[in-house]
């Protein structure tokens, strides 16, 4: 996903530009860091007060440099308008947290109103319309078909949690401005791996099987995850 972010980036923004960068439920940082790393400024935003803690602590560990260009917000993602002006930022993430929101279209428009115009809105969303791949290609064959219809399910967590269709997310970001641009699937042949597996040493060639299978239909369709890039008009 890194990789097709960074796509993304290179194709709308000129080289060198530093860029105003929030991300939204931020987890340990992980994202957050590395765009610092490459001369962003960057805002975290994370409600949970565990995740807050790991994310300052692995800043604490950068370079002053780095540790100048990002500052970490405790609070929700959906109270955005609270702690920012619109059209604060180039380059809005939401990853992983969808999932965890009943209602996501307030978020979403809440987000869309950060971005300047031009700037880029990247998601991560759990892919609905192959829900049934985790559990079918692990046997499970009850919950295989109690997956085709619905876009409920429990995550490795053990938490009930929702995942999006491609259709309807499209339609949610033309209504708020901020059009699909570019869609790609994430953990296309991954996605059964057991938590904590090795890293193979392959892994290069492993990450190139994914990449492109994620921008390659039918392939991309059948992904755990989808992540969609929409432009702010």
């Amino acid at each position: 996903m890194a990789r097709q972010l960074d796509e993304q980036i290179a194709g709308r923004f000129p080289v060198g530009q530093r860029l105003r960068v929030l991300d939204v439920g931020m987890g340990q940082g992980t994202q957050a860091l590395r765009l610092a790393r490459a001369g962003h400024q960057v805002t975290g935003l994370e409600q949970d007060a565990t995740m807050v803690a790991a994310a300052r602590e692995s800043l604490c560990a950068e370079p002053e440099g780095i540790r100048e260009r990002m500052r970490i917000i405790e609070g929700d993602g959906r109270d955005t308008g609270v702690h920012f002006l619109p059209g604060s930022f180039d380059v809005v993430l939401c990853h992983g947290v969808l999932m965890y929101v009943e209602e996501p279209d307030p978020l979403l428009a809440g987000l869309a109103r950060m971005l300047a115009p031009g700037g880029l809105l990247s998601l991560l969303v759990r892919n609905a319309d192959a829900l049934a791949m985790r559990p079918g290609l692990s046997g499970d064959w009850a919950g295989a078909l109690g997956a085709f219809d619905t876009v409920s399910y429990t995550n490795r967590l053990g938490l009930d949690v929702r995942a999006d269709r491609l259709e309807t997310l499209t339609a949610t970001l033309a209504g708020i401005a901020a059009p699909l641009h570019a869609w790609f699937g994430v953990r296309v042949f991954t996605d059964t791996a057991a938590d904590g597996a090795e890293i193979p040493g392959d892994v290069e060639t492993l990450l190139a099987a994914e990449e492109r299978a994620g921008r390659t239909d039918p392939y991309r369709r059948v992904a755990a995850l989808l992540h969609l890039c929409g432009v702010r008009g």
